[in-house]
């Protein structure tokens, strides 16, 4: 009988020493994948917030229809969300300087009590000095986290004195500050996003603008305006299943002229018929729910709560329309007939429902017959201008 003897170096171990590598790889996988979401919360929270300003909310229908775009060329998911780790970062900033505010917000509101109460008395002047010293300390604390990258370790360091003087010692720390500062604000993009959502909210005023005047001329009490009403409610039916498509291929390809090729949608159409009809209803289904929040006027100051509900709202109907693109563009042969008109079957119900309920809003809506024109699932998600 043959015995074999294993030297005991030679036999594989795997102990608390080895597991360490794994455990810190599971960890940064673990850490990358918090900070995707607390970046995707942050994005979505930063376009709620733009697409409540006049104007501005260009940006946040730039974003979406470039997330949509991105999706429809590249055909992958992941691309539909843009700048989730920038955002993270970004956010993370505005975070903490949110909360190591608070204490000069509670403090100033004792000062301003103490003032009330006893305006020369001398417990008032120490609650103004402590709310000076309170403020430059702050001021002067996060000024250094932000300077040293922003990074939550950089917020919670009491070291951030030292680290800032000794990488200004080291030279050169201006140089790469200003370029960080200008890479960040130009990966930002925000021209590109603004003449985007520009572009693309005129493709989708100009397909709807006469048909949706023609609605609101119903309201006048005349037979002819009521004919005229109907016919641009069977019009804007017609009309309703290219739009969105026709602004997905606009972001896809960049190009204004592509918002008007309705010959190219139907092709695509045919190459993915289910695929759009789904992506069409889902555009309508949520669009609709958020006709509800425009019942009732929101003071200023609370208008990006909406705001969000709108983004939560359209940024999936976007998605979903450059992911019915990706997948046209994959075919090069169209779908049965079966499958082309059985699915259009889906496409004027949907449509015609869609356009009841627009009807209707404005009769509901705090801007009337102007509610017509919000049309947040093809234009700015949150009207353009409020009354």
């Amino acid at each position: 009988m043959i015995t074999t003897v294993f030297p005991i170096e030679d036999i594989p171990t795997v102990g608390p020493i080895q597991r360490i590598p794994k455990l810190v790889r599971y960890g940064r996988k673990l850490g990358r994948f918090f900070e995707w979401c607390f970046g995707f919360v942050a994005l979505m929270v930063g376009l709620a917030v733009l697409a409540a300003i006049p104007i501005v909310q260009f940006l946040t229908l730039g974003y979406l229809l470039e997330s949509g775009g991105r999706f429809a060329r590249t055909g992958r998911f992941a691309e539909a969300f843009i700048g989730t780790r920038l955002a993270a970062r970004l956010g993370g900033i505005v975070l903490a300087c949110w909360l190591f505010l608070l204490p000069v917000r509670l403090l100033s509101d004792f000062t301003y009590t103490a003032a009330i109460i006893d305006p020369s008395g001398t417990q008032t002047q120490l609650w103004r000095v402590g709310l000076v010293v309170l403020i430059a300390a702050t001021g002067l604390h996060l000024g250094m986290a932000i300077a040293l990258g922003g990074k939550l370790r950089h917020f919670v360091s009491p070291l951030n004195a030292v680290w800032l003087l000794l990488l200004i010692s080291r030279g050169g720390y201006y140089g790469r500050a200003r370029d960080a500062v200008w890479d960040t604000v130009v990966g930002l993009r925000l021209p590109y996003y603004f003449w985007l959502g520009f572009r693309g909210f005129a493709v989708g005023l100009i397909w709807i603008v006469l048909p949706v005047s023609m609605i609101a001329l119903g309201r006048i009490d005349h037979p002819l305006m009521k004919i005229l009403g109907f016919l641009g409610g069977a019009i804007l039916v017609l009309i309703l299943p290219y739009v969105p498509f026709l602004q997905m291929r606009m972001a896809e390809r960049n190009r204004f002229a592509e918002g008007f090729h309705w010959l190219a949608v139907r092709r695509t159409y045919r190459r993915a018929p289910w695929l759009h009809a789904f992506a069409f209803v889902i555009v309508l289904l949520f669009a609709v729910p958020l006709y509800l929040l425009k019942i009732e006027a929101v003071p200023s100051e609370a208008a990006w709560l909406p705001s969000l509900l709108f983004v939560g709202f359209i940024f999936p109907s976007k998605v979903l329309t450059g992911w019915a693109l990706a997948r046209a563009n994959r075919r090069v042969e169209p779908r049965g007939f079966f499958w082309r008109w059985s699915a259009r079957l889906t496409f004027w119900p949907a449509a015609t429902a869609y356009v009841v309920v627009v009807f209707f809003t404005q009769f509901t809506s705090w801007n009337g017959v102007w509610s017509l024109y919000e049309q947040h699932a093809f234009l700015v998600p949150v009207p353009l201008f409020k009354t």
